[in-house]
């Protein structure tokens, strides 16, 4: 796995070096720079729409053992930190998100089956983001190569969405499993527990129909947050378009990164999809590359504390494990250890103390 992704990592920035000498390192710059300060608002818009999804993620949870919001949000920054900036797919970093819930409180099953739901309802809504795209697309523009290419990925991801659905609702274990230990370390599978468990906790969360409403309803809305990025860039690079266009662009590009899962970043992916879409409106191939760069900006910009609150967080688990427990009240008890029998266990206990406080008090008589 580490060498597919390495080569995919390989021939990715190829494509993108290739792409941007073939349109001229100078138009490209002058893009970038024409952007000014709707570069900022691009950044702004990213951080808007990963705290969206962490409220996304907050609201599948059940009232009993829910995290604060403030956790879910700062996770997701975390999880949006690993998939876009390290070179693994775009899902490990939200198995690592899983597992720091369990250092928040939240039962592991929980925790795991809050990530699978999360990601399915992104994935729903993505689906239902890109098939607004392209109905709009034939509105605006009619068929089209990029239309069919569009409508047959289309065609395979549905199967494959509502196979990962029923995977997590019916016998998945295997699978499931086998995506765990692919996408997840020793860590992270230790601390969701017991595929059993997991699967018991699915199926609690799925039983939630509104709380799951509620996910994908957010989550189809940080989806059109994510349209600014594309529509206040192009104005500020003197290409305007209308927040049609604008949709038609980032939904688009979004299917073309999702679909380039493997690839670290999406890397050329990106690139050569906004490349394509851009053209469509009249933009030439170096506003798309300006525009690629400003959202790999939002990536770097965003993603980077991510890791820094990752290992922030890593650092504070790790504290806390190693921390000596507290010792008894008389100090010497913790370290006298008597077997206790699970049945009686109230009683074994006083007379467990008893005796320990009559060995005390000979003890200080002997001292």
């Amino acid at each position: 796995m580490k060498r597919l992704t390495t080569l995919a990592l390989i021939a990715g920035l190829c494509t993108v070096v290739g792409l941007f000498l073939s349109s001229g390192l100078e138009d490209v710059a002058a893009a970038v720079v024409s952007a000014g300060w709707g570069a900022l608002i691009v950044v702004v818009a990213r951080a808007v729409a990963v705290a969206w999804a962490g409220l996304g993620w907050f609201v599948i949870f059940p009232k009993v053992s829910r995290p604060t919001l403030r956790d879910c949000i700062t996770l997701r920054f975390v999880r949006e930190g690993i998939n876009t900036l390290l070179p693994v797919a775009q899902v490990g970093g939200d198995f690592v998100g899983a597992r720091l819930l369990t250092k928040r409180g939240v039962p592991g099953g929980i925790a795991g089956a809050s990530m699978f739901v999360d990601l399915m309802t992104q994935a729903v809504t993505q689906f239902i983001f890109t098939v607004a795209g392209v109905a709009l697309l034939v509105w605006l523009a009619g068929d089209g190569p990029i239309v069919r290419t569009v409508a047959g990925g289309l065609a395979l991801a549905a199967p494959a969405l509502g196979a990962f659905y029923l995977i997590q609702r019916r016998s998945g274990h295997k699978v499931v499993q086998a995506l765990v230990t692919r996408f997840a370390g020793s860590r992270e599978w230790q601390a969701l527990g017991a595929i059993d468990v997991l699967y018991a906790s699915l199926k609690r969360l799925y039983g939630q129909h509104l709380r799951v409403a509620g996910g994908i309803g957010i989550h189809l809305g940080g989806w059109l947050i994510g349209t600014i990025e594309v529509y206040v860039a192009l104005h500020f690079m003197g290409y305007p378009v209308s927040v049609v266009e604008a949709v038609v662009i980032e939904s688009l590009a979004q299917a073309v990164r999702g679909a380039a899962f493997a690839v670290p970043g999406a890397l050329g992916a990106q690139e050569g999809g906004l490349i394509a879409l851009c053209a469509i409106f009249g933009i030439p191939a170096e506003a798309a590359l300006a525009l690629s760069l400003v959202k790999r900006l939002a990536d770097l910009l965003v993603g980077v504390p991510g890791l820094f609150a990752w290992h922030a967080l890593e650092g504070r688990s790790a504290v806390a494990e190693e921390a000596p427990e507290p010792r008894a009240e008389a100090g010497l008890l913790r370290e006298i250890r008597i077997p206790v029998p699970v049945y009686g266990l109230a009683s074994d206990l006083g007379a467990a103390r008893i005796r320990n406080d009559d060995d005390l008090g000979d003890f200080k008589k002997c001292a």
